[in-house]
């Protein structure tokens, strides 16, 4: 499973100009689901997302987490994260979950943002979606379940 975390203060999700998610302070998650992700994937990178200490304490230092400074989290589902380039240039989703497995892990994944004990807003799964977003820094963080990168 693979992740693009970014600090914002603020985002949005729309489909077909309905906004479906939005936050404040927090992180844009976009999460990719791949072929061979299992629960212990999502829950690994949802205990790494909500601890990541990206977010700045008084001292000026990245030292404090999304759940430390009252953050929110806004999660979004995208497949072109396994897009594979390295044969050519048009991607290769091969090593992307079937739509229906990806569902799965991505809502298990939301829900363990959420036992977490942080508000959790979404994207809407399989839709063509506008994301906005307020890059705070810019801070972002590539994490990967398997620890590819």
């Amino acid at each position: 499973m693979r992740a693009v975390v970014q600090r914002v203060s603020r985002a949005q999700v729309t489909v077909n100009g309905e906004i479906t998610g939005e936050i404040g302070l927090g992180l844009l998650v976009l999460l990719g689901v791949g072929r061979d992700d299992a629960k212990a994937d999502a829950s690994y990178l949802a205990e790494k997302i909500v601890g990541l200490r990206v977010f700045e304490d008084d001292q000026g230092k990245m030292n404090e987490s999304v759940q430390e400074v009252g953050g929110s989290v806004l999660a979004v589902s995208q497949f072109t994260l396994y897009g594979d380039v390295r044969r050519g240039k048009r991607p290769s989703f091969d090593a992307a979950a079937p739509p229906e497995k990806a569902r799965q892990l991505y809502e298990f994944f939301v829900e363990q943002i959420r036992v977490a004990g942080l508000r959790c807003e979404t994207g809407r799964f399989q839709e063509m979606m506008k994301v906005e977003l307020v890059n705070e820094g810019p801070v972002t963080i590539l994490l990967d379940s398997g620890k590819a990168f």
